[in-house]
């Protein structure tokens, strides 16, 4: 079983910036893929950003510009660097991951993933 945890979430101005980090126990594939979601009250749950061990990398269109998916794979770490931060990014950052096989071209948003974190709160003011 992989545990995963994020930390780094918190209150911010509007313009501002946040880290987030994800901590994986162990990778569920060689092959695999990684990834930011957020949920924001009252609405679904959607993809941020997704990173595969290929070093491919896709992001949501809000997203683009703005934050960055990184990983450090020798501490089995994810991050997602915000910057400019809007009260619309205010959510709850989940990182996720699972087994995936990528082909070469940016991975999918909605790519299945088996191992999920608990969560961290992103809380943007105007």
């Amino acid at each position: 079983q992989v545990q995963v945890e994020e930390s780094g979430g918190g209150s911010v101005q509007s313009g501002g910036s946040l880290r987030l980090s994800c901590a994986a126990s162990a990778y569920p594939h060689t092959a695999y893929i990684t990834g930011w979601f957020r949920q924001a009250p009252g609405k679904e749950r959607e993809g941020v950003a997704v990173l595969d061990s290929y070093g491919f990398a896709n992001y949501a269109e809000f997203a683009q510009g703005r934050f960055t998916i990184s990983q450090d794979n020798a501490k089995k770490m994810v991050y997602l660097q915000m910057n400019n931060l809007k009260p619309e990014d205010t959510a709850i950052y989940f990182c996720a991951t699972g087994a995936f096989y990528g082909s070469g071209a940016p991975p999918p948003l909605t790519a299945e993933m088996d191992y999920w974190g608990k969560g961290t709160l992103v809380i943007i003011s105007s």
